[in-house]
């Protein structure tokens, strides 16, 4: 993260009883700006974003606006990315302390230490990672979108992946491809096991268990349905079933019972005993920080432009795959 300017939100500055929605609406117009938002924010933000979706989706539509703010209300490699692909245009994002698991478990030093046991290695690195990450990759990929991206690799190429394991397994089992996995993993969907999934489906027979490629393998074998965000909130639109028990961030349930009012959602329960499973990072976001960072234009996403080019590359290679 950038933090030689560092930034903390006023919000006492807010006059009280103001209309927040009615007025991140008019800043957003004021700006010319447009509200990415993810999946796992929370109902208001979502219900105010100009498009909401998956990180594949979310980049898609960051390379392609014409507005000249970005407000990404996600986390911040998110917002990164953003900024790699429009680098001139103002990309903020609520709260600048949204990070990501992830990314965090996985600095670009230490990165780069661990990949000189690997010199003859293509590195596929799924985007929740840092832009010094991207930067040492040989191309980007989302959970929508592994398998392709592995397969469009040359059959006698070694492979690195980093850094989510689980997800690397995952799309090892699909492919069928060997690849030296980076042991990452995601805070939210490391808590779920499936001894406790397993006791959710006998307590509810009529349920379909759908999971995030990002559970662990005993998760995903026990699954009815495992993909990426977008794809399981499509599978669930598409599904006849009743009730779905859903293994990743609850934040997708607000979309989920949009689609489908009338079907039963069970959060999977997370291992520490919670009945379901909230990203922190994520949940930093709120109206308040998104009203801030409209008006004011901070906190800011700023890069250094050969890191950015560097970086590039392999985005621009994921997004030519789709």
């Amino acid at each position: 993260m950038d933090l030689t300017a560092p930034y903390l939100p006023d919000l006492e500055s807010i006059p009280a009883g103001l209309d927040l929605p009615a007025e991140i609406r008019r800043l957003k117009a004021e700006r010319k700006a447009v509200i990415l938002g993810h999946y796992y924010q929370e109902p208001e933000i979502q219900d105010l974003a100009d498009f909401v979706g998956d990180s594949l989706q979310l980049s898609q539509q960051a390379a392609k606006t014409a507005a000249d703010v970005i407000a990404f209300c996600g986390v911040h490699f998110m917002a990164e990315t953003a900024k790699i692909l429009n680098p001139t245009k103002t990309v903020v994002i609520p709260d600048m302390d949204a990070g990501c698991s992830l990314a965090d478990r996985c600095p670009a030093d230490h990165f780069a230490e661990w990949l000189k046991q690997y010199p003859d290695h293509d590195v596929v690195s799924y985007i929740n990672c840092s832009a010094g990450v991207k930067a040492l990759s040989t191309v980007i990929c989302t959970s929508s979108n592994a398998e392709r991206v592995v397969n469009s690799l040359p059959k006698d190429r070694k492979l690195v992946f980093a850094p989510d394991r689980h997800l690397g397994k995952w799309v090892m089992k699909q492919t069928g491809r060997d690849m030296v996995l980076f042991p990452g993993f995601c805070i939210v969907h490391e808590q779920f096991t499936a001894k406790r999934l397993a006791a959710l489906k006998a307590q509810h027979p009529e349920a379909k268990l759908i999971a995030h490629p990002e559970c662990d393998a005993t998760v995903s074998q026990l699954a009815d349905f495992v993909g990426s965000t977008a794809a399981l909130l499509n599978y669930v639109e598409k599904d006849r079933a009743k009730a779905f028990i859903v293994a990743t961030e609850a934040g997708i349930l607000h979309q989920m019972r949009l689609r489908r009012p009338e079907a039963e959602l069970i959060p999977a329960p997370a291992d520490s005993g919670c009945n379901c499973s909230l990203c922190p990072y994520m949940k930093l976001n709120s109206l308040e920080k998104l009203y801030l960072c409209l008006r004011d234009l901070k906190p800011e996403i700023h890069l250094e432009e050969s890191l950015r080019v560097q970086a590039l590359k392999p985005l621009e290679r994921m997004l030519a795959l789709g």
